[in-house]
């Protein structure tokens, strides 16, 4: 069996290119690193996506450290051949000291690194090997591929604290039959060494293979499976091809192990959820996990998000009949689709992913993709009236003009740059991004207007000024006390009282109130808080008696949540005193501009509606009016707000006699 070695390339008379120019080709992106891996190496995935199976491809993110029994397998491995100064070779002291790290990025159901394994052979149409390991800057040869100038493979010796990968690779071979590949390399940086009595000059490039030719080749076949199963790495199965790229000793931006592991699988939520869903009911494109430790780490559902799900929904409308073609008209083209939601949703709770694509709280933004469909950025848009009002719009790329927007992106393929083009093609981008505005422009437009006769107010869009929750009654300022004509009760005193949501009033709950002392029936009353009250009443003899008053307590703000494709206002309550009473829902839109509410719709306006009446169990009432039986069972008010209107909920209660 051949004993892998290194072998560090020394400059040929004809040049070649330094270490440093190779890693130098991504420039200094936005994005850090691990972005970066998440998002180049799945478009090598993509690209590399098997014609001959109809499954998904699997793309899988593992992070773990080389145990006990294989870290002897490494350092011997790993050290022969290799250059003894740790400047122009770090990896020796990775390996010779201390817990060596991996972070391994596989892919199956993909062709694998096929095709000859020199770079002066590769003349066909099959070069996939050289074009990975061998050559740099080769022009993309997929159509309609995720990648373009073949720069994203420098992101694995970036992120290698010593700039090496190990590459284990299983393709199909001209014969139709499986070979196993592989092979170490290293991207460093040139020096001078001292070589055979003599200084000579290095690239900074080295590999790790079978040395026995003159040309470092990776080990084949059985030998190559043999050397993976000693250094701890994942077999392929039999008739499965594909490809893992293990990262030694990764640089996680000084993330403790398992929040990389989490931070990776949100980011390929953001960055290949339309790799994720399926809009025909089938498989979707691609699989995704991570694990670290071998602990597995989930990878969000982008239907089940907060706010990818609003992405989804864009992408959706953009495939159905509300989506819409983005035209440029001079000269004229088809430049792709379009299309957008808009949701009331709370502000979002800010994550690292989210904070890296400029998104924290807000979600005012157009995904850009390709036709192969791969996200290429989050472009914003104008921020709504509100910051409880979100939208997310989606714009894909007519495939007549995939060559145009793939030679506006940089390498690592996180933006449209016009300025990089000549006319026209410039001219179509910046189109692009004008029709985009257009159509935001058209999604934030208020439609409705107040009626005739009424305030002369538009209904404002929605906002955090949902005031406290007050106790309240019929009138203004408190519960008012009056007698319903032609009843032997005192409504509000016995029979009725109600929450409403209020503008000046801190939040609170709604304790019982009495009729103060010298106040008319009709009179105005304050708050109290504190214990319930007693109020007087009349039995069925004439016999003066006491009864409870029925009350409404609110159980913190309202707040939004998604049942199902609606978004919904949720006021949680409960009703303390303990006997029978039916709630109704008292809503309205508030006009916090002047101090009013809405509670008659504008022409051609919607009014929140009330869904119905939630219990602990989840069961909903669908009921106008729910007969509830008190204690310290929270129930919740499910209400569909009104699009572009800030809703009040109140909550009225009266209570039920006994038969």
């Amino acid at each position: 069996m051949t004993e892998p070695r290194w072998f560090s390339q020394p400059y040929p008379p004809e040049g070649a290119s330094a270490a440093e120019g190779i890693r130098n080709q991504l420039g200094r992106p936005e994005l850090d690193l691990l972005t970066i891996l998440v998002r180049e190496s799945a478009q090598n995935s993509w690209d590399a996506r098997s014609t001959a199976s109809p499954d998904p491809v699997d793309y899988r993110i593992d992070m773990s450290t080389v145990g006990p029994a294989h870290i002897g397998t490494w350092r011997d491995l790993f050290l022969a051949g290799a250059p003894a100064n740790a400047d122009e070779f770090p990896l020796r002291d990775t390996i010779r000291h201390g817990t060596v790290r991996l972070l391994s990025v596989s892919d199956r159901g993909t062709r694998g690194l096929g095709g000859p394994t020199r770079a002066n052979d590769a003349v066909g149409s099959d070069r996939d090997f050289v074009s990975f390991i061998r050559n740099i800057g080769e022009p993309r040869d997929t159509a309609l591929g995720g990648g373009t100038y073949g720069f994203g493979k420098g992101i694995f010796y970036l992120l290698s604290k010593p700039g090496t990968i190990l590459v284990h690779t299983r393709c199909r071979t001209p014969h139709g039959g499986f070979e196993t590949r592989l092979i170490g390399c290293t991207l460093w940086k040139s020096h001078v060494a001292f070589r055979n009595g003599a200084n000579r000059r290095f690239t900074g490039r080295h590999w790790w293979g079978d040395a026995s030719g003159d040309v470092i080749e990776p080990l084949t076949g059985p030998e190559a499976d043999t050397v993976a199963r000693r250094l701890g790495l994942r077999p392929f199965a039999a008739d499965e091809t594909g490809t893992t790229v293990v990262v030694i000793d990764p640089s996680l931006d000084e993330l403790e192990p398992s929040e990389a592991a989490d931070y990776l699988a949100e980011t390929i939520a953001w960055h290949l959820w339309p790799k994720m869903i399926s809009t025909d009911g089938g498989s979707p494109a691609m699989r995704f996990s991570v694990t670290c430790d071998g602990v597995d780490h989930p990878v969000p559902d982008p239907r089940e998000t907060s706010p990818l799900d609003m992405f989804v929904a864009a992408y959706e409308a953009a495939n159905g009949p509300e989506g819409r073609g983005l035209e440029c008209l001079r000269p004229k083209r088809l430049l792709g689709r379009f299309g957008a939601v808009k949701r009331i949703r709370p502000p979002l709770e800010p994550s690292r992913a989210g904070r890296m694509l400029n998104i924290e709280t807000l979600v005012h933004h157009v995904c850009l993709m390709r036709p192969a469909e791969l996200v290429v950025t989050y472009r914003p848009g104008p921020k709504p009236p509100s910051e409880n009002l979100a939208y997310a719009g989606i714009f894909r790329a007519d495939e007549s003009m995939d060559d145009v927007y793939a030679k506006a992106e940089p390498p690592t393929h996180d933006a449209w740059n016009p300025q990089s083009l000549e006319r026209p093609e410039s001219t179509f981008v910046h189109t692009t991004f004008r029709r985009i505005d257009e159509a935001l422009d058209q999604l934030l437009a208020l439609g409705g207007v107040a009626r005739s006769g009424a305030r002369n107010v538009a209904l404002g869009a929605a906002s955090t000024l949902f005031s406290g929750l007050v106790g309240g009654a019929w009138g203004v300022g408190g519960a008012t006390a009056y007698t319903k004509p032609g009843s032997t009760a005192t409504r509000s005193g016995a029979q009725e009282a109600s929450g409403r949501r209020g503008t000046t009033a801190p939040p609170g709950d709604f304790h019982g109130v009495a009729p103060e002392r010298g106040s008319e029936a009709t009179g105005e009353t304050r708050h109290t808080s504190g214990e319930d009250f007693d109020f007087p009443d009349t039995d069925q003899g004439g016999v003066p008696g006491r009864r409870r008053r029925p009350r409404v307590q609110y159980v913190g703000d309202p707040y939004y949540d998604d049942r199902g494709d609606l978004t919904v206002l949720v006021q949680e309550f409960r009703l303390p005193v303990a006997i029978s009473q039916r709630v109704h829902a008292d809503l309205a839109v508030a006009l916090p501009g002047v101090g009013g509410r809405e509670t008659d719709p504008p022409i051609g306006a919607q009014m929140p509606t009330l869904l119905g009446w939630e219990d602990e169990d989840g069961h909903l009432h669908t009921s106008e009016a729910c007969v509830i039986d008190g204690g310290e069972s929270v129930w919740r008010a499910i209400v569909r707000p009104a699009p572009d209107t800030m809703t009040e909920i109140g909550i009225r209660v009266e209570a039920v006699s006994a038969p």
